[in-house]
């Protein structure tokens, strides 16, 4: 189904997204998903992310839109898992500028995708983000979620570590 929202307000469109937006969405996403903002961020922003999302889930991509401009976007997928009579929506990413915080952005990204993933089937919405992401945690909790799970992720910066050194300097001799 085409979903199309428009909050009169801030003169602020959402819609499914379209080939057209692939660029304007990574590049949002550059500004706001970055390493050194979350380093606990365990999977990388990236231009494959979004036109794979749009590739393989174009349902449940969308894109809020002021003055035919990007303001936002929200990236899911459907979950089936076998032996289960759960199906699960996953937003799995959910950017707005920031020069729109705060202004129902987020919250009319999140009510276009919340809708499909119902027609879709979904019984559940399942959300992660970083630990110290308090205005995201914020959000998703006036909008509904609850039983927020610790979730431990670890990295290791292999170039600490002997045999990424060792084998480096064998690529240099």
């Amino acid at each position: 189904m085409n979903h199309t929202n428009h909050h009169k307000e801030s003169n602020i469109e959402v819609r499914q997204m379209e080939i057209g937006d692939l660029a304007d969405v990574f590049h949002l996403g550059e500004r706001l998903f970055t390493a050194d903002k979350w380093p606990a961020l365990y999977r990388t922003w990236d231009e494959f992310e979004v036109v794979s999302f749009y590739a393989s889930d174009t349902d449940t991509c969308f894109v809020a839109t002021r003055d035919d401009k990007v303001v936002g976007f929200a990236l899911g997928n459907i979950i089936e898992k076998e032996k289960s009579a759960w199906t699960y929506g996953y937003c799995v990413w959910l950017g707005v500028d920031p020069d729109c915080s705060r202004s129902g952005v987020g919250s009319l990204l999140f009510s276009a995708l919340r809708d499909q993933f119902i027609e879709m089937g979904a019984r559940m919405i399942l959300v992660d983000t970083d630990a110290n992401n308090e205005p995201a945690i914020n959000f998703f909790k006036k909008t509904g979620f609850d039983h927020e799970n610790a979730h431990v992720y670890l990295s290791m910066n292999l170039t600490h570590c002997p045999e990424y050194q060792q084998y480096h300097r064998k690529l240099k001799d």
